[in-house]
């Protein structure tokens, strides 16, 4: 009896945390729920002005009940201040995550997603008849690691599809001020005419401008959002213009030459690394292919790797080496422009 119960333990305790996660699942989903509209809101103004809040309390009130009532209200105010600064440093790096991935969501959506799929890898490994330590393997793989590819793969696209119609961004607002517009019309106009994600970043610098807040910060903000070179270059050049003075439309295309160029080299060597990164993907796909088509011509060679201790060492060194070869073979091929 004590044997069996032994032999069950790694199935209750991967019921018992799949368990757990789905019950934080749930609570987190009602709380997403019910705070969605107020927090569509406060996300929109966010993401014009910035988070954060400081919060202050000054009591006007004469006599000594009114002071004391002041320094709760300071105090009070104090402590939640400290509270907001505290959830914010929390959640700050992944709410800057997801706004350079261009996913409009919160952090706390996210995690659900994410737990999610690692309870899905989990479910699916156990579904398979894997062993139970396969299925906690799977767990913050699903978890952790695929979360954080996809998120790594939107990050690059968009800067990518960014950068590409940036240059014809600032060749608009060149042209419109050699005709006499403002700077404000011509980025109204780039908000307006140009695809993803370039309009919408615009739209949100135009908006900002509209709260009143200055075109050094708005510049600044979108260069946070989209940290490229790029969009450094260009919230330097314009507040440096807005310093100093000067031909406002020759700075530009000045500007403008030098992304293409920049853009020219990136292509250059995108094809000159496109052979060795060919290469790459054979031989990292070989070992793959091998043991597929042994498994459909020899299967009783290729389950000894399964089913024998000396088969699952040489299976974790072969995934080491493929990892380091992999590391080794990308850091061969990728160049920083």
């Amino acid at each position: 009896m004590s044997s069996q119960i032994a032999g069950m333990m790694p199935q209750i305790i991967l019921l018992a945390l799949t368990a757990g996660i789905a019950v934080t699942l749930i609570v987190v989903a009602v709380v997403a729920v019910l705070g969605a509209p107020r927090a569509r809101m406060k996300k929109r103004i966010a993401a014009v002005v910035g988070t954060g809040a400081h919060l202050a309390g000054e009591s006007k009130s004469g006599g000594k009940d009114g002071q004391l009532a002041g320094r709760k209200k300071q105090v009070a105010a104090k402590l939640k201040e400290a509270e907001e600064l505290s959830q914010k440093r929390r959640g700050a790096r992944m709410r800057e995550v997801l706004v350079h991935a261009g996913l409009k969501m919160s952090p706390q959506r996210f995690m659900l997603l994410s737990a999610a799929c690692g309870l899905t890898f989990a479910f699916l490994t156990w579904a398979f008849g894997a062993p139970p330590i396969l299925c906690l393997v799977a767990l913050p793989i699903g978890l952790f690691g695929v979360p954080k590819l996809v998120l790594n793969f939107l990050i690059k696209r968009r800067k990518h599809k960014f950068t590409a119609y940036f240059a014809d961004a600032i060749d608009i607002i060149v042209r419109g001020v050699r005709s006499g517009l403002t700077v404000g019309e011509c980025l109204n106009i780039v908000a307006r005419e140009m695809p993803v994600p370039i309009g919408p970043e615009f739209t949100l610098v135009n908006e900002g401008i509209k709260l009143g807040m200055t075109m050094g910060e708005v510049l600044q903000r979108m260069s946070d959002r989209v940290p490229t070179p790029e969009v450094r270059f260009f919230t330097i050049v314009l507040i440096t213009q807005q310093t100093t003075g000067g031909n406002l439309a020759e700075t530009l295309a000045k500007l403008s030459d030098v992304l293409r160029s920049r853009k020219r080299m990136r292509d250059k060597v995108t094809a000159m690394s496109s052979e060795a990164k060919a290469s790459a993907a054979i031989i990292g796909s070989l070992p793959f292919i091998l043991s597929g088509a042994l498994a459909v011509l020899q299967p009783h060679i290729i389950s000894l790797l399964f089913t024998t201790s000396t088969g699952n060492l040489w299976i974790g060194i072969g995934i080491v080496m493929m990892i380091i070869g992999s590391l080794v073979m990308r850091q061969m091929i990728h160049f920083d422009i």
